[in-house]
């Protein structure tokens, strides 16, 4: 399946990006492009492998690392995955309310 991101996702995916490279460093912001990349290929291939969200209906959760998680739907009549948000897990839970709306 193709996967996409939202404008949202790619937003986060971005600034994500930034910060890594701030406050951490290119060897840092590598790894975790890697594991991103890693994730998007287990979905494309096997959408259904992550755990369905219990609070978001028809939205799957995947953990990329212990601080970051994206949420995606499955689109199959158009054979797409379309990633939602990409989540700091350290930051208020509440706050993914907004994204997923």
């Amino acid at each position: 399946m193709k996967v996409f991101l939202s404008e949202l996702a790619e937003s986060k995916l971005l600034e994500l990006n930034d910060y890594l490279l701030e406050k951490w460093n290119l060897k840092v912001r590598n790894d975790f492009i890697k594991k991103f990349s890693s994730k998007i290929t287990q979905i494309s291939n096997q959408p259904e492998s992550c755990p369905q969200s219990l609070k978001y209906k028809g939205l799957y959760k995947c953990v990329v690392t212990k601080q970051t998680t994206f949420y995606y739907r499955i689109l199959s009549v158009k054979n797409e995955i379309e990633i939602i948000t990409v989540f700091d897990t350290r930051q208020n839970p509440n706050k993914l309310e907004t994204d997923v709306k």
